[in-house]
This record gives C-alpha cells, structure tokens and sequence, in this order.
C-alpha cells in the first residue's frame, strides 16, 4: 500500500497526545501542526523524556561546509556550530549539551516562531525572513550569517513516521536551498557566494523510542543545467510503511515509497557508498568524516557523518496513466553533501 500524499493541514496528534492517524503519509511542503510536542501548555500529556525537537541546517559552499543544531531532547538541549575548511580539512565550532533543558527556544510548528540557542560558548538564531531563512551562529573562533532562499514553487519532503500511536516522527527535509552570506573564520571574511552555495534542512518533531538507529544522506547542487537536490534515509522507517526517501528536481519533489539500498564500510572512511533503488543508482564519495560519540549514562550518541560528493543517475516514475516514452534518466555529478550512520540512546 502506497504512503498518501497529504494535501491539506492535519496535527500530528490528537488531544489525548496519541498520533493522529490522518497525519500519517508524506507532504510537498510543511502541513503538519506540532505544537503539542514537549511544550508546556500546549495541550495533552507531554511524556517527559520521549519528546524530541530540533533544527539542523548544513550549508555547502565551494570552501567550506557550515553545520549547526538546535535542539531539546526534553531533559536536555543539546546544540552545535561547526565549520570545515574542505581543502585543508581543519574545523572549527563548539558544542554544549544543557541539562535540565533551557536556553533554547523553538517553534511548535516549522515556520511559526523563531529557533534559538543560548550557551556559555555558542549561539545560534534561526528567522524567518522575506524569501527564505537567516541563519546565524557564533562561536569564540567562528561565526556566520547565511541566508537560505526558498524559491517559489520549491518543494520540501514533510514524513510522518509512526513507530506506534505513542512513538512516532514528524521530519521535513528540505534539500537544495540555494544560499548565500559571510563567514568568519580564523581571522577571516569569508564569502557564502550565492549560486554556488546550498542549505539544507533536517526539521524534527516527534516522540521517539530509547534505542534507535537510522542513516541520512542529503546532496545538492546544479548538474548538467539542472538543480538537483538528493534526500535519502534507512533503518529507522523500516516497518513503518514511511520512508523518508525523495529526489528534487528543479525545485519538483519526487517521493521514493519503496526502502532503498545502502552499501557502505565505516571501517572503510574512503570506500564510496552506494544508496540505490526506487529509480535511484547514486554513488556517495567522501572527503572528510566527522565522528561524534557522547556518553552520559544511560544516554549516548555514535554518529559517524561523512562529508563527499554525491554522483549517479535518477530515473523519475512515468506520470500515471502516462503512456509512450518512459522519463528520460536525471544524471547528477559533484552534488556536495553528507552520508551518515547514528545510533542513539536517549
């Protein structure tokens, strides 16, 4: 059974704080209403410890790439800038976990409010502004200030993931924002130069399960005169009936329904990837893997994110009841982005 394409505004929960069934398929844009997770007075049980909420934005530019997080994980905020040089592959950023959870601020639903972050060494501050989003964010070593642009017309992957009527994800992916704006690093200016310049957004709202494990990879860029952004992800959709699956093609989203493929080798960090099915073939070279492992108990975190080039082929579905010619395969190469596997406990 196909995931369904939803069309109008839905909450994600119902006012017990159960999952709203209807909620349940994959969107073009944001449609999901998600103010009753983990905020008080919002209405419904807040399950403490189960809520997560967080804004990741990654810029590639053809220097550097710019990473940073917002986020409230309930009993904590954990936050992150972080900065790599590509060619010399120094980094730069800070990062501050924050318990119990304060200093942060979020929107209940994407696009209603501003996100912020507040620590003894970094902050960060998300807006919304005319034709797309501000982002800016200081450390003691580096800081930046990029604006994302959301062209008309660009289309996002919005999934509802449901685990269980009690654990379930909201996540809008959002791939090849073109973007543009200034770093300072190391004494430095350095331009974000627009059309060259991409952003991408991981957007989360959801109540999730203690242990899980999930692999994510995100690309864009223009290829062969097109602009060709790539959002792929596994293990944490299995058995859901979700997948979190898309390609965009000149700002048009094509959702994958099907699970794919992923081949790949950590103990390996310079073997390519290949993520393929559902009419995608693509390759992932990396040049650069950052590895993070936090332990605080019961809590922790091993993510290994590898940053490279994304290269391959896409072929699009026929239109149905569409007859004749099949679509024409999209050919991408040099799409700057990242590939990564996370096993949380939290």
């Amino acid at each position: 059974m196909l995931l369904p394409e939803i069309t109008e505004r839905v909450p994600l929960t119902r006012p017990d704080g159960r999952l709203d069934r209807r909620a349940v398929g994959w969107a073009r844009r944001p449609l999901v209403g998600t103010d009753a997770i983990g905020r008080r007075g919002a209405g419904g049980p807040r399950r403490f410890g189960r809520n997560k909420r967080w804004e990741y934005w990654g810029v590639t530019t053809p220097t550097h790439v710019l990473a940073l997080t917002v986020s409230s994980i309930d009993y904590a905020a954990v936050h992150e800038v972080w900065v790599l040089d590509r060619e010399s592959g120094r980094t730069w950023g800070a990062g501050a976990t924050v318990v119990p959870a304060r200093g942060v601020e979020l929107p209940g639903t994407l696009g209603d409010g501003p996100a912020r972050a507040r620590a003894r060494n970094l902050a960060i501050d998300l807006d919304e502004v005319d034709g797309g989003t501000r982002l800016r964010a200081r450390t003691r070593d580096v800081s930046f200030d990029v604006v994302a642009t959301l062209p008309p017309g660009h289309e996002r992957l919005a999934v509802v993931v449901p685990w269980s009527d009690t654990r379930f994800q909201y996540t809008v992916k959002d791939v090849a924002r073109p973007a543009h704006g200034t770093l300072w690093v190391d004494g430095r200016t350095v331009d974000v130069p627009a059309g060259s310049s991409w952003a991408v957004l991981d957007h989360g709202r959801g109540r999730w399960p203690y242990d899980v494990r999930w692999n994510w990879g995100a690309g864009s860029g223009e290829s062969h005169g097109r602009v060709v952004g790539i959002q792929v992800g596994g293990r944490w959709t299995v058995g859901t009936g979700s997948t979190e699956n898309a390609v965009l093609v000149d700002g048009r989203l094509h959702h994958l329904p099907d699970e794919l493929v992923w081949d790949y080798d950590l103990a390996d960090p310079d073997r390519p990837w290949r993520v393929s099915g559902g009419g995608l073939d693509a390759t992932f070279v990396p040049f650069h893997t950052k590895v993070t492992r936090t332990h605080l108990g019961v809590v922790s975190s091993s993510t290994d994110q590898c940053f490279g080039h994304w290269s391959g082929t896409f072929t699009p579905p026929a239109a149905p009841g569409a007859g004749g010619t099949p679509p024409a395969p999209v050919r991408f190469d040099g799409l700057v982005g990242w590939a990564e596997e996370v096993h949380n406990r939290w």
